[in-house]
């Protein structure tokens, strides 16, 4: 018996003209995608909150997806400068959960997602198959707050091998930063303005 060869799904290219450079707020942050880069507020898309939230008891995700230079980044948002983290869960775990959901949840938005525009972003995310991992951590520098032996409350250098161990068949190099430490990302991020 012959097995008919599986052919790959044709996408449409992501739009050649430069497109105007996006700028996303998460909380009291503002992240800004340059020219060349496809970001989207994964958290509100019609498709996960829906359809997919409530798959399997619930599932969770993360809130910017940006595709630049063949890489799809799955960037997750935490800022405990004002309200310190409280969650007994560890927050390795949490990321991870909600890369994990995430990825599932780009997966069936090709197929069932409503939205054109979603559905698109979803079939070029998956399509890529190039995923990146990023944690952006914010805590509070205050001096009542943190001791001499943990200057902070979470250690970014604990979270962030707990993610390459979690996460290591999607990224084994995930990256954990703030807006005080520089990265190599296609992006940048400042302080949200006061409305």
């Amino acid at each position: 018996m012959t097995e008919t060869p599986r052919r790959r799904m044709q996408l449409d290219p992501l739009p050649q003209e430069p497109l105007p450079v996006p700028e996303i707020t998460e909380g009291e942050l503002t992240f800004s995608f340059p020219n060349g880069c496809e970001a989207s507020k994964y958290d509100i898309w019609t498709f996960y909150r829906k359809q997919f939230q409530s798959v399997a008891g619930g599932s969770k995700a993360v809130d910017i997806l940006c595709m630049a230079g063949g890489i799809v980044w799955l960037i997750e948002v935490k800022d405990y400068r004002q309200y310190p983290r409280t969650k007994p869960s560890d927050l390795g775990d949490e990321v991870a959960v909600k890369v994990r959901d995430t990825l599932s949840g780009l997966s069936a938005a090709c197929a069932n997602a409503d939205s054109i525009s979603e559905k698109d972003f979803a079939r070029w995310a998956v399509e890529t198959g190039a995923w990146r991992v990023v944690l952006h951590l914010e805590q509070s520098s205050d001096p009542e707050q943190s001791t001499r032996l943990r200057p902070t409350a979470i250690n970014p250098a604990d979270v962030k091998l707990k993610l390459s161990q979690k996460l290591k068949a999607v990224d084994p190099k995930p990256v954990v930063m703030n807006t005080g430490l520089l990265v190599d990302v296609p992006w940048s991020v400042q302080e949200a303005e006061a409305v």
